[in-house]
């Protein structure tokens, strides 16, 4: 098939690379033209504009965008839906609101063209691993697709047969599943990031209880000294939380037991934020995914006036005097009593 591929950064890229790689046809655009020329020495079609990725492809046109939520992939959405016409495909692979995707669906149906919502999950391995896809749209664009996907998922890869699957979906055990009408792809997605955040979370504080192990706040005969990149890779091999989460934080603690090269400032790039606000339109305690997006926010910041607040109070009522960080002589928070 012939595919258009806007966005070729990280994952926009390597998605163009794995379609090649499967025989399908590459006309590639981003506003930087070094990567589409890397890509024309793979097979692509570079071109310069969005005019000209439309005219470059044969109708009915497939156009999938990779671009960052928001402005950009508005705007690019804007002025495809004056290029393509009826029975056209358009795509959103980025990690884009879900109600946005039904807005776009409607106004774009309106032209005849087809919207798809799919939530794209791999990251920089999904060109050797494959990519988990998450759609949401017409049934019958999504299965007029699906070589397209065929190509992107990584198949059955290794993962066992779940027993009691007969007569669903077979896709999902391909790592590819049509999950409903539009919005439906970027809502599954969403939610996938917000568990993310939570397990990413829960490992975080796992090391960080472990790496104290040894803190002088314990007394002496308490203490104990644990390699922290040995227990991550003992940890991959036959543990209950074996993942592909694990296996990134035993490459980083086995290169970097002290994670030096990083600040631990965390961002977050929305999809936690939507998932908590889903969980309170729907009135779903989600007590976990609200505190890992917390904890991103708190990370990147000093001490708040929040905190100052909580010192003042428990010296007021029990005359606890902030102490001194061992390492960085700054005022501690004070946050328990």
């Amino acid at each position: 098939m012939h595919i258009g591929i806007v966005g070729l950064g990280r994952m926009g890229a390597n998605i163009a690379r794995r379609l090649m790689l499967h025989g399908h046809a590459c006309v590639v655009y981003d506003r930087d033209a070094e990567p589409g020329r890397r890509l024309a020495g793979e097979g692509a079609k570079p071109v310069d504009s969005l005019a000209a990725l439309a005219q470059a492809l044969p109708a009915p046109r497939i156009v999938w965008l990779m671009l960052p939520a928001g402005d950009s992939t508005e705007a690019a959405i804007a002025e495809l839906s004056g290029l393509l016409g009826a029975g056209d495909v358009l795509i959103d692979g980025g990690n884009t609101f879900w109600k946005d995707d039904i807005r776009r669906a409607g106004q774009l149906k309106a032209k005849g063209i087809h919207y798809l919502d799919i939530g794209t999950s791999g990251g920089v391995w999904g060109l050797e691993r494959g990519y988990c896809l998450m759609i949401g749209g017409d049934a019958d664009v999504v299965q007029r697709l699906d070589p397209i996907f065929v190509a992107l998922a990584p198949g059955i890869a290794g993962v066992s047969a779940t027993a009691t699957r007969q007569q669903r979906d077979a896709r999902a055990e391909q790592g590819y599943l049509h999950c409903g009408a539009s919005g439906a792809g970027h809502f599954v997605k969403m939610i996938h990031n917000g568990i993310e955040y939570g397990m990413m979370q829960a490992f975080a504080e796992g090391f960080d209880i472990l790496k104290n192990a040894n803190s002088p706040a314990l007394s002496p005969e308490h203490r104990l000294v644990i390699d922290v990149a040995d227990v991550a890779e003992v940890w991959r091999r036959g543990s209950v939380i074996t993942s592909w989460l694990l296996d990134l934080t035993a490459a980083a603690l086995a290169e970097d037991p002290q994670l030096a090269g990083y600040s631990g400032h965390v961002a977050d790039s929305g999809e936690g934020r939507w998932t908590v606000q889903a969980a309170i339109e729907e009135a779903v305690p989600a007590h976990v995914l609200t505190a890992a997006l917390y904890a991103r926010f708190r990370s990147r910041q000093d001490h708040t006036f929040a905190e100052k607040v909580l010192s003042a109070m428990r010296k007021g009522f029990g005359g606890h005097v902030e102490t001194l960080k061992p390492d960085a002589g700054k005022m501690g928070s004070g946050t328990s009593g």
